[in-house]
């Protein structure tokens, strides 16, 4: 009994990560963006894998990185998990069924394309989407304003919506420019702060 107890303990991460992403690859209407919510669902509030800011900030990277997003975070978040055993478990069940229901079911629906059941269907599926993004969107503009500040926020969200909607600037180059420059200015303030310290320590050393 004792050895059942160990490896079931063993496996109930990769059965998580199995029922987890079959669910968010079924469920997924819509491609990509329409998962995102699924996942962040999943990985944040069912299973506690990460925190919201820390997928907020893997949702960012993925965006600078080329392929389907929803992939890119089933690998990131089963690797987190349960290294490159769990990234596989995690892709394959975001996958697997889907290509599966895609088969059985692309020429019933595609037969039926023109039934207004159908196109009842897909049009009353399409709010509830766009409410699950628009309901992610604020909780990371949310998250953001606490670590910026609301000025902040407000600027680089407006520099964002200017750039992508109205320049055509690609999302994953806007967000590897903020990453970049994120980077150099914490890099810039660690070094004044270690500077800083620097100094206090040597007047100390001084004063004694």
């Amino acid at each position: 009994m004792f050895w059942f107890k160990k490896g079931e303990n063993q496996l109930k991460p990769y059965v998580e990560l199995t029922i987890g992403f079959a669910r968010t690859g079924v469920t997924g209407y819509g491609g990509g963006p329409s998962t995102i919510p699924l996942i962040e669902f999943e990985a944040v509030q069912k299973y506690k894998w990460m925190t919201e800011e820390e997928f907020s900030e893997i949702l960012a990277l993925a965006n600078t990185l080329p392929g389907p997003i929803a992939t890119k975070m089933a690998a990131y978040i089963g690797y987190k998990v349960k290294g490159s055993l769990g990234a596989t478990v995690a892709i394959l069940s975001h996958i697997l069924p889907s290509i599966v229901a895609m088969i059985a079911l692309l020429g019933v629906l595609y037969s039926f394309r023109e039934s207004p059941i159908v196109s009842g269907m897909v049009q009353g599926v399409t709010p509830v989407i766009g409410f699950m993004l628009v309901e992610m969107a604020y909780r990371f503009f949310q998250n953001g304003r606490k670590g910026l500040g609301l000025s902040k926020m407000l600027t680089l969200s407006v520099v964002s919506l200017i750039f992508v909607q109205f320049l055509g600037l690609h999302p994953g180059i806007l967000i590897a420019i903020f990453l970049i420059s994120a980077y150099f200015i914490a890099d810039r303030k660690e070094k004044a702060a270690s500077s800083q310290a620097k100094v206090l320590v040597q007047r100390k050393e001084k004063s004694s």
